[in-house]
């Protein structure tokens, strides 16, 4: 995968972790994720709660690692390498941070 397909993975990631933690969870803090990809380091401060950096953690340990050149979304990925319950979690959180995001996005649009 590209270093701009891996940044913009990581970007998404942590826009959905943020607003899905930020609206259902408490107790949340800021870790820093240092990720290398490709002999590029970045560094990631980001708030979640114990709960949810143990997901993130976990997604960017993923997505280091997928073997694909050209990545495909995880769940059209012909060999997930999501655990199940990590995958259900997941895809619990996607489904409600697009929802959420896209309707900010409207609102935002609409006021202007």
């Amino acid at each position: 995968m590209t270093q701009e397909k891996f940044e913009s993975e990581i970007q998404t990631l942590e826009k959905f972790f943020t607003k899905y933690c930020a609206d259902k969870h408490k107790d949340q803090f800021e870790k820093n994720y240092p990720l290398k990809y490709k002999e590029i380091e970045y560094s990631h401060d980001i708030s979640l709660c114990s709960e949810c950096h143990q997901l993130l953690s976990y997604s960017f340990d993923r997505l280091k690692n997928c073997p694909h050149e050209i990545k495909p979304r995880c769940r059209k990925c012909p060999n997930p390498c999501y655990e199940k319950p990590q995958w259900k979690a997941l895809g619990k959180l996607m489904r409600y941070s697009s929802i959420k995001l896209s309707l900010e996005n409207i609102v935002n649009f609409i006021k202007k």
